[in-house]
């Protein structure tokens, strides 16, 4: 590519954005007159690789022991991850509530819907590992339930609640978590108001 080095210092800037970890480990120099030359700095790659798959926590408390400071960490990770999952996964998003009762009761059904999922994915651990809960919810998302009406010719309606059948993929989770769907509900009639038979 033919380009200024402004543009090319933008180029550069951003793809430093982006790979960050990349960007440590290449030498980039760009000349006044907009020449690029690049060299991967070999010591700075090795150290990278000697550090892959280990983690370094640093912290301000030299006095205390290491191993319930990472115990912090983790629970201060656990707590992280459990606002990720309500606001990705259960897309629970903040609603302004007028009144105390109903703040009360969406904070409830928010905590009822994290525990929910928090059972699915000690469930998967044991049952069926290397699912993650969210591919679980996805798969499950595939059954829905519908209401069939049937209007009969002397004015009431019958009101069928069906769930559909779950396909290959669901079946086999369910029975992998050892889950069986509840039996499909009898049929409701409906009589509108002022109706006699």
């Amino acid at each position: 590519m033919r380009l200024t080095r402004d543009r090319l210092l933008l180029k550069l800037g951003a793809a430093r954005q982006r790979w960050p970890s990349g960007g440590r480990v290449v030498t980039v120099t760009v000349t006044p007159e907009g020449r690029l030359t690049f060299a991967l700095d070999r010591d700075t790659l090795r150290q990278v690789r000697r550090r892959e798959g280990r983690y370094l926590l640093r912290t301000n408390l030299a006095d205390r022991d290491p191993a319930p400071l990472w115990e912090l960490y983790m629970r201060l990770v656990q707590v992280a991850e459990a606002f990720k999952v309500l606001k990705g996964d259960l897309a629970v998003r903040p609603i302004y509530h007028q009144g105390l009762p109903r703040i009360e009761a969406h904070i409830f059904v928010a905590f009822l819907a994290y525990a929910l999922h928090a059972t699915l994915r000690r469930r998967m651990r044991d049952l069926a590992p290397g699912l993650t809960s969210r591919a679980v919810l996805a798969a499950f998302r595939t059954v829905q339930m519908v209401d069939v009406h049937l209007p009969p010719t002397d004015g009431r309606e019958v009101v069928l609640s069906r769930y559909t059948d779950p396909d290959a993929a669901v079946a086999l989770l369910l029975q992998q978590l050892r889950l069986t769907l509840p039996i499909q509900p009898a049929p409701r009639l409906i009589v509108p108001q002022g109706h006699t038979t």
